[in-house]
């Protein structure tokens, strides 16, 4: 089953011609999620060969413009197309009423509902689950209220040992029990515990988008032994001084969070435009930590299975 981010915007405010605004698409089990939506999202997505129209949820860091401004293209390009389907948004409160004024100025009866999902950037909550996956909230720390996101893949039922069902010769209303997690009653009054016969197969998968944010080490208890983590890296560590003020990170401030959340790789975007030298962060993170990349627009990433046993 799929599990793997595709990049769509790599740069911080001003986008080059190499470079979009900040925008990663997540495929889980061949359904798309939307993280942030910065401007030209929608050529990228085109470009890159993702079907929008299979993208229901859009999951919103915060109101600047360079993680937003996409978003209002993209919903006139689904009213235009005829769109049916409801579109489920997520993010801080502030967007809610620019989002809708911006529908409504610009979108001429609207085809479809869009419905703003409020997040509060300030806790971690689980704001949306389904079979395949559960996404919940990172606080961050910006100079306007913003939300990091953690999709996990949802548990799965738990395996049976083939040997222990002839052992026993257990019915399928037994099996089911033992799968929900009952323990087992023999017919001579026997308890067998549940964990005799069930075990995890594979371990669920994790991705984490964190952008934008000073260094915080709340933030690296939140994101313990995740998989795969995207963490801004907007500037070098010779300009922590702006990174401070700006509100941003620095490659060495997100190489440190991957290390001590002890994650399995770390891949950094939002490059500042200031810099033409781009394997300098990569250099700055991989002192520190070693499994760590820098993205390019249109690059993907795979998490693989990873057996539990």
């Amino acid at each position: 089953m799929t599990f793997s981010v595709t990049i769509l915007g790599s740069s911080s405010a001003l986008p080059t011609s190499k470079r979009f605004p900040s925008a990663h698409v997540l495929n889980v089990h061949e359904r798309l999620f939307l993280i942030d939506c910065g401007e030209g999202t929608q050529i990228q997505l085109r470009k890159f060969k993702l079907p929008m129209n299979r993208i229901n949820h859009i999951f919103l860091t915060h109101s600047h413009g360079d993680h937003v401004l996409g978003i209002f293209g993209l919903i006139s390009t689904y009213n235009l197309l005829g769109r049916k389907t409801d579109l489920h948004v997520y993010g801080p409160a502030d967007f809610e009423e620019i989002l809708f004024k911006n529908i409504e100025y610009f979108t001429d009866q609207i085809s479809f509902k869009v419905i703003y999902h409020v997040v509060d950037p300030f806790r971690v909550e689980q704001i949306y689950s389904d079979k395949h996956v559960v996404v919940s909230t990172l606080p961050l720390r910006h100079r306007v209220p913003a939300v990091g996101y953690l999709f996990r893949e949802a548990p799965k039922p738990m395996n049976i040992r083939k040997e222990l069902i002839a052992k026993y010769n257990l019915s399928l209303s037994e099996i089911v029990n033992i799968k929900n997690g009952s323990d087992y009653v023999t017919p001579m009054g026997e308890v067998i515990p549940n964990s005799q016969f069930t075990y995890i197969a594979n371990l669920p998968r994790s991705y984490a988008y964190c952008s934008d944010t000073l260094y915080s080490e709340r933030l690296v208890g939140l994101l313990k032994n995740i998989d795969l983590l995207y963490h801004e890296s907007t500037f070098l560590h010779a300009d922590l001084r702006l990174a401070k003020l700006t509100g941003h990170s620095t490659a060495q401030q997100a190489a440190t969070v991957a290390l001590k959340a002890n994650v399995g790789k770390l891949i950094l975007g939002h490059f500042s435009s200031r810099y033409t030298d781009e394997d300098k962060f990569l250099k700055e993170a991989q002192a520190i930590f070693p499994q760590t990349e820098i993205v390019y627009d249109g690059q993907k990433f795979t998490v693989e299975q990873k057996s539990a046993c």
